[in-house]
C-alpha cells in the first residue's frame, strides 16, 4: 500500500470518528420561540414558565413600552421581549393567544400569516347569564373560529382548565393538575405535551379541534364554585382508567378517522396496569 493511500485511509478514519462528535455538538438546535399575545394573567404566568424551560419568549402587547408589559418582560428574564401584537405573532414559532373574549375576535384576524405556526387558544367566550352562572357566546367554539380566520395555522386548545396560579406552581394545589390538549395536527399536539409534561402538569389527548367546544363547557363548569362564592373552588383531574380498553377491539362502535395516527402523549402516571378481572392464562383454561 502506497503513502498516498495510507493517507486517505487515515483522513477517512478521523473524519469517521469526529463526524458524531461534530453532530453532536450541533444538535441541539434553539428552541422554538414562543410569542405570548396578552401580558395579563395567564399572559405573565405562561411566560415565565417557557423561559425557565429555555424557550426564548416574546411578548406581544397593545402598548409595548407601558409599565404591564415592561414588567411582565423583566418577570420573564432578562432574555424576554415585549412588541406590538403582530410582530410577536410573526416572529413566533408557537404563538399563544392570552388575550379575553371577545378581544380575541380583533386580536386573532389582527396578527398578519400564521401558515405553519402551533397557535395555542386559551380564551373564555362566555358571559354571565341571568341566573349568575356562565352561559357560552358561540355557537361552536374559540378555537375553531382561530382556525376558521388562520386555516394555514395549527390550532390547539389548551391551557385552557386551569388557573394561572397552577401554572406557576403546579404544586400548590397538592395533587396532579391535568392539561387537555384538542387539536387536528398530531406533531403538534405531542410537541406541546411535551412542555406540560416538562412544567410538571399532565397532558391528555382530548381528540380533535371540534371537541374544544366539550373543554369550553368544562370552563363554564370550573366557574361554578367561584359564582357561588365558595371557599373551596376545583381543579381538573383525570386519572387514568384501565378498565374499557379491555374491551376496545369489540364492536360497539366505529374506530375514529385519526385511530392509526394518535398523538403519542407522554405517560405521567406510571406504566399501564393489567384489566381488571384478568386471569393468569392456567386459571382461565381452567387448569388448577
Amino acid at each position: 500500500m502506497n503513502k498516498w493511500a495510507i493517507c486517505i485511509i487515515v483522513v477517512l478514519g478521523a473524519s469517521m470518528i469526529l463526524a458524531p462528535v461534530v453532530a453532536s455538538a450541533g444538535s441541539e438546535a434553539q428552541k422554538p420561540v414562543v410569542a405570548i399575545i396578552g401580558t395579563g394573567d395567564m399572559g405573565d404566568s405562561l411566560g415565565p414558565r417557557f423561559s425557565e424551560l429555555g424557550y426564548p419568549v416574546i411578548f406581544g402587547s397593545r402598548n409595548p413600552d407601558g409599565d404591564k408589559a415592561q414588567g411582565v418582560a423583566r418577570l420573564t428574564g432578562p432574555a424576554a421581549q415585549v412588541t406590538n401584537q403582530h410582530d410577536a405573532a410573526q416572529a413566533g414559532d408557537i404563538v399563544v393567544l392570552a388575550v379575553p373574549w371577545p378581544a380575541m375576535e380583533t386580536v386573532a384576524q389582527s396578527l398578519g400569516s400564521l401558515d405553519g405556526k402551533i397557535v395555542i387558544d386559551i380564551s373564555f367566550p362566555h358571559r354571565q347569564a341571568d341566573d349568575g352562572y356562565y352561559e357560552p357566546m358561540l355557537e361552536t367554539s374559540s378555537a375553531e373560529m382561530i382556525q376558521k380566520w388562520n386555516p394555514g395555522a395549527r390550532v390547539l386548545k389548551t391551557f385552557a382548565l386551569q388557573a394561572s396560579y397552577v401554572i406557576d406552581d403546579p404544586d400548590v394545589v397538592g395533587g396532579p393538575v391535568t392539561i387537555p390538549i384538542a387539536g387536528d395536527d398530531r406533531e403538534a399536539k405531542e410537541q406541546v405535551a411535551g412542555i406540560i409534561v416538562a412544567m410538571g402538569l399532565d397532558p391528555i389527548d382530548a381528540g380533535p379541534l371540534r371537541l374544544s367546544r366539550e373543554l369550553e363547557a368544562m370552563q363554564r363548569l370550573y366557574g361554578v364554585p367561584f359564582f357561588q362564592r365558595r371557599q373551596a373552588a376545583w381543579e381538573f383531574y383525570f386519572r387514568r382508567s384501565y378498565f374499557w380498553e379491555c374491551i376496545w377491539e369489540d364492536d360497539w362502535s366505529a374506530p375514529v378517522s385519526d385511530a392509526a395516527d394518535l398523538a403519542q402523549v407522554p405517560e405521567t402516571q406510571g406504566e399501564p396496569q393489567p384489566c381488571p378481572g384478568t386471569r393468569p392464562p392456567a386459571m382461565a383454561t381452567g387448569d388448577p
